[in-house]
């Protein structure tokens, strides 16, 4: 991509049309700074992949210019590519205490923490890179430690929000700073990124006090044992279970990895108190009476290997889910979760236990970290951009956004709705998007990380159809077939199998022997040729396409 001194550049690698893969830059001259590195998580068609991260490709071009990955919080998809990208690109990170918790475990796990350059950073920090000055200013949402971040370019000051909503009543006293966010906004705002989840849903986020209230008054009517999920990263919601649990008298189990790595990261930098006498293991909650008991994990998304789902399901080694204990799920379903999370709550339900869940009056169990329509006017109003960018959102999110900055008085031909990989231009005070770079999803499937798309339609055909392996038996000195063809068949069903079989072993033979007679013999060819004469042959008699691999056993 061209670049001028005099121009500010701006796009996104993910987090547009989309929710999760968070990945924003900003381009100034001979310098590109990055705005979180997040994953998302595959649906039901990515067959086998585990992670889905931005495609970094332009970045890995331009290595020479990257500068920083600064990240505004601790989610996954924020944070969730960080491993994969520092592998290409060893740039500082720059991040607050809890965040970076967070990060050294992601890196410990895929053993590159060492070589990481890990720069800790608060609301009133300040950073210099190249012509861009940076500072911070503090923002509410579900998790601590949450930053909004200013730029200040020769082109002007354009700020990102992170994730956010105005809580003025928080449960972990950490406030948003509204002074800051007036101040930064009465010097002028050329460009505001500001994200869009909530964006259409009226009114202001109800704050996170509601839940403890509401979690205290149910812990105080459960005569059995109390299992509480909900995201391991939702530190202020685990204090308030941990704080009603401590007024009835309950230990405290947690279960699931990630609970109790984010409890353990929490509860070292200072985020979350427990008493060393509260908690228990799990291999000691048969040792008290129910009424004593509370079970702390994760799964409230439905994850089929978190904690929650064996529980519902009678496959967890140490605790079991009895009638007419209590179950909560503090969390609401990310969107796409929702018939796991409907699936979870079923189980629940005939294992005999009490089901609360849900968000905003039909439980009170939860409330979003995520602004509503009148945070996000405010947020509009405070720093009274130029231009507008929204992200972190879905297509009818970035929409209903726009129209709240239309409200507020930001002009229309001044907002732009991108796409990953749209460019805007700043350039003389004017912005402009008149150009794309690459951009797409990278896949991670263990510890493979790359572009899979022929493996994924691999997939799928063999979900779809099967697979048919043809083992030939050769001679490897004569060239010559020494026995009848094998038809080994995986996931392939037809009733008439036994005839199918028989005439595929004779096209393979009649294949060979057409090669040999035009003295076409060579594997590569014969390999091509047997696909080619059995896909038709199965097609014509079936209808299916299953994956046809011949296999040659040399003898």
């Amino acid at each position: 991509m061209p670049t001028k001194d005099n121009i500010v550049s701006i796009f996104a690698l993910g987090g547009l049309n989309e929710i999760g893969k968070n990945m924003y830059a900003i381009e100034c001259g001979n310098d590109i700074v990055i705005i979180d590195c997040g994953n998302k998580f595959p649906d039901e068609s990515l067959l086998g992949i585990d992670l889905i991260i931005p495609d970094i490709s332009y970045l890995v071009e331009n290595i020479e210019r990257v500068r920083a990955i600064i990240v505004t919080h601790g989610h996954e998809d924020h944070i969730g590519g960080i491993p994969f990208f520092l592998k290409k690109l060893n740039v500082p990170v720059y991040a607050t205490r809890f965040t970076l918790g967070l990060i050294e475990l992601k890196l410990k796990e895929n053993r590159s923490l060492r070589e990481s350059e890990l720069i800790e950073i608060n609301s009133e920090s300040n950073i210099e890179i190249g012509e861009m000055s940076i500072s911070f200013f503090k923002v509410n949402h579900s998790i601590p430690d949450c930053l909004g971040i200013v730029f200040s370019t020769p082109e002007g000051t354009i700020v990102h929000t992170g994730d956010f909503k105005f809580d003025l009543t928080p449960a972990n006293n950490e406030r948003p700073d509204i002074h800051k966010m007036a101040e930064i906004g009465n010097k002028g705002v050329m460009l505001l990124l500001s994200e869009s989840t909530n964006a259409e849903r009226p009114g202001y986020t109800p704050s996170e006090q509601m839940v403890g209230e509401n979690l205290e008054a149910i812990f105080r009517k459960a005569e059995r044992k109390i299992i509480v999920s909900t995201f391991a990263s939702n530190v202020s919601r685990i204090q308030q279970v941990v704080n009603a649990a401590e007024k009835c008298e309950r230990k405290l189990v947690l279960l699931g990895r990630s609970m109790v790595n984010v409890v353990k990261i929490a509860m070292e930098r200072g985020y979350l108190f427990i008493s060393k006498d509260m908690l228990i293991e799990a291999r000691d909650i048969n040792e008290l009476p129910p009424e004593r008991l509370t079970i702390l994990c994760t799964g409230s998304q439905g994850e089929p290997m978190a904690a929650l789902s064996r529980l519902s399901t009678g496959n967890f080694r140490d605790a079991e889910i009895l009638s007419e204990d209590t179950v909560i799920l503090a969390a609401g379903p990310i969107p796409g979760n929702e018939r796991n999370v409907t699936r979870i709550v079923d189980n629940l339900y005939k294992l005999g236990a009490h089901v609360i869940y849900g968000s905003g009056s039909s439980s009170g169990m939860h409330v979003s970290g995520h602004g509503y329509q009148e945070d996000l006017r405010l947020m509009l109003t405070l720093m009274k951009p130029k231009y507008f960018i929204p992200i972190h959102g879905e297509y009818r999110m970035l929409h209903h956004h726009r129209m709240l900055a239309e409200s507020v008085g930001v002009d229309k031909e001044n907002t732009f709705i991108l796409k990953n990989g749209d460019v805007v231009d700043i350039e003389n005070t004017i912005a402009r998007c008149t150009r794309s770079l690459a951009s797409g999803n990278t896949y991670v499937d263990g510890v493979d990380v790359g572009d899979m798309e022929f493996v994924l339609r691999d997939r799928k055909k063999i979900s779809e159809d099967g697979m048919l392996m043809i083992v030939i038996p050769m001679n490897k000195q004569e060239e010559k077939v020494i026995a009848e063809p094998e038809i080994i068949s995986r996931g392939f069903v037809d009733h008439n199998f036994p005839e199918l079989r028989k005439n595929m072993n004779q096209i393979t033979l009649e294949t060979i022997h057409d090669l040999h007679e035009a003295n076409r013999y060579s594997w590569n060819i014969m390999k091509k040729q047997l696909k080619r004469a059995i896909a038709k042959y199965i097609k014509e008699h079936t209808r299916k396409e299953p994956m046809i691999v011949p296999i040659l056993l040399e003898i």
